[in-house]
């Protein structure tokens, strides 16, 4: 068994993104592959903007996506004692030290810094400050190393190095005694053995803060993997204004969590010039040697063209269990009415979407139609009546209700008639369906079954005037 020990530390301020599942894919993609494990940590240190809600929605994304983590959920919220205790810790051994300063006087040293043209860190004002000043507020900064310099080897990036002038003495406690990102997500990796952070690129600035820290604290250093960054297609920064970028969002739209995984993966990471991979195949193949270096562009038709594609070949029990879900949130009750394996049989090939299939399923399980007014004043004229006489009087005396049987029974009434079947089929359709788009007339007689199929013409033919 591998040592990998990797993690997914969502903030719960919010839905999980795309961005985020794509970093959780990665990390379990490769825990899965070397048998390593994969923690899950809720980092919830930002009290007012964390919520249960948002929790909830984390796991339910990650839950519709089928990452499942080998320990966890952890929560951060429950050790701000430990991590008082490691800041006292620094305290004691000079490595950290208490700051004064008021946010007015770092705004005017700041202002100062950029007008001389000088980065705007922080000076050290109370670096060496030995007075502590009774009841005064003040934050607690890590004494960073002043000189020589900070660099990891990044999996992805390659080679990093920061030089220590660059970097300012961190905020590692708040004024109100709550711990910083930067100083818990140390404690946290290091105290739960994970061996590889895999991480957004936009983390990659924190990373040499954090290695000195890791240092300070005694503890190993792991390695890092920073992820390139998703785009929108005008290559800014992916948000609302693309489109869905919530997990949740795209299973309420009727995407399959297989598709949405599987372009994930491929947003960054390729494997030649595959584009479908199951995720048995992804836990096999996927390597970050493999993951560019560049940010990944969203293409919001590749991810339908993806999910066309699971529609076409998927299960259809499950997708018939997803697609009563789709109907019943629209106020459609499936409890009665056809097989909804037989009903996405007869809609999978063009279906995109599972909310675009339920819109074409829903005359499935109407017991009263919901007619196109244009539809029945062209197709169900007097004209049409002895044709459709026929057909029920036929189709009544049927006793092989499949398709083929279904076909043999047209194909006798199209020759006693003269007529061919695209004279005779959109009169049946809007009977069975209401309008005149639906899958095959076989296919949509043989799923409503003979009594309902039956039932649907007689109010068609009863509706010619």
């Amino acid at each position: 068994m591998s040592q990998l020990r990797v993690r997914f530390a969502p903030s719960p301020t919010g839905y999980l993104h795309v961005g985020g599942a794509r970093t959780a894919l990665f990390n379990y993609l490769l825990a899965r592959q070397q048998g390593g494990k994969m923690i899950l940590r809720i980092e919830d240190t930002d009290v007012e903007r964390s919520t249960q809600e948002s929790v909830d929605a984390i796991l339910q994304a990650m839950d519709w996506l089928g990452l499942d983590y080998d320990e966890g959920p952890f929560y951060q919220s429950e050790r701000f004692d430990h991590y008082q205790a490691k800041v006292q810790q620094l305290l004691d051994e000079g490595k950290a030290y208490r700051c004064y300063c008021t946010t007015e006087e770092l705004t005017v040293k700041r202002e100062l810094a950029m007008k001389l043209g000088q980065k705007p860190k922080y000076d050290g004002t109370c670096r060496e400050r030995a007075d502590q000043p009774a009841g005064q507020p003040c934050v607690i900064r890590f004494k960073a190393p002043p000189e020589g310099d900070t660099g990891f080897f990044d999996q992805i990036k390659g080679p990093i190095v920061f030089d220590n002038e660059e970097l300012d003495d961190l905020i590692i406690q708040r004024t109100d005694g709550t711990p910083t990102y930067n100083f818990v997500v140390v404690i946290d990796d290091a105290e739960m053995g994970i061996t590889l952070v895999i991480r957004g690129d936009d983390h990659i600035n924190n990373t040499p803060r954090q290695i000195q820290l890791y240092q300070a604290l005694g503890y190993p250093v792991p390695e890092f993997a920073h992820v390139p960054m998703i785009l929108g297609a005008d290559k800014a920064r992916l948000s609302k204004r693309h489109g869905a970028t919530s997990v949740m969002a795209y299973k309420d739209e009727g995407y399959l969590p297989e598709a949405l995984l599987n372009y994930l993966v491929r947003l960054g990471w390729s494997h030649g010039d595959d584009e479908i991979f199951s995720k048995a195949e992804l836990i096999k193949l996927f390597s970050l040697k493999s993951v560019g270096k560049s940010a990944g562009v969203f293409n919001p038709e590749k991810l339908l063209w993806l999910n066309s594609h699971y529609i076409k070949t998927g299960d259809p029990v499950r997708l018939g269990a997803i697609l009563c879900e789709h109907l019943t949130a629209t106020g459609i009750d499936t409890s009665f009415g056809p097989d909804p394996a037989a009903v996405v049989k007869t809609l999978n090939e063009r279906a995109k979407t599972m909310v675009e299939m339920a819109a074409s399923a829903a005359f499935y399980y109407r017991p009263e139609l919901e007619y196109d007014s244009e539809a029945v004043a062209k197709f169900l004229t007097a004209d049409h009546q002895p044709v459709l006489d026929l057909l029920l009087h036929k189709l009544e005396a049927c006793s092989d209700w499949t398709h083929d049987g279904i076909e043999a029974v047209f194909k006798g009434v199209m020759a006693a008639s003269g007529l061919k079947l695209g004279k005779i089929g959109p009169s049946v359709r809007v009977a069975l369906a209401g309008g005149t788009t639906s899958p095959g007339i076989y296919e949509v007689l043989e799923v409503l079954g003979k009594e309902e199929s039956l039932r649907r013409l007689r109010i068609g033919i009863n509706k010619i005037v």
